[in-house]
């Protein structure tokens, strides 16, 4: 079952608009791939290193927080395993659910900053806080490196391939 090839965005914008619309579409290729895949070869890993494609969007969801809310936004919030296994009440229906509203959380502190180069309030590293252009690159990287993942795990799940 071939998914279709979904391009990324064509839009000539600010950056700022350019980032978002490049991790939005990342984020949806991520929900993209494990729609309509059943829970258990969702969860089921396909790799010796136990990364299923229900663990990828556990780990984003993850990931998107630790950055986003707690390191840039500063909240005051306890950090999250980012390496954690999907739990026995984590669904594909669930974690879509979860993604898309980290994600929603996620974009309105992204809209919040008046400027890419004023930094967070704290960071995950050893560094000073990064810039919310760094978060931005950084979690496009990541959700980038791991849509590629997904399309791997899928295309072994039913052959599906695509965007």
């Amino acid at each position: 079952m071939t998914r279709g090839d979904l391009r990324p965005p064509s839009l000539n914008a600010d950056e700022k608009t350019t980032l978002v619309a490049f991790l939005d579409y990342l984020r949806e290729a991520i929900i993209g791939k494990a729609h309509g895949v059943p829970d258990e070869a969702a969860r089921t890993a396909g790799v010796p290193s136990g990364t299923s494609l229900l663990r990828l969007v556990k780990h984003l969801i993850a990931v998107e927080h630790n950055w986003f809310v707690w390191a840039y936004a500063g909240e005051a919030v306890e950090l999250w395993d980012d390496e954690a296994f999907p739990g026995p009440a984590d669904t594909a229906e669930t974690l879509f659910a979860e993604y898309r509203a980290m994600v929603e959380r996620c974009n309105a502190i992204i809209a919040a900053c008046p400027d890419l180069d004023r930094p967070g309030a704290r960071s995950l590293r050893e560094t000073d806080p990064p810039s919310m252009r760094w978060v931005l690159v950084h979690m496009i990287e990541e959700t980038a490196r791991h849509a590629g993942h997904a399309d791997i795990l899928r295309e072994q799940i039913d052959g599906s391939t695509g965007r």
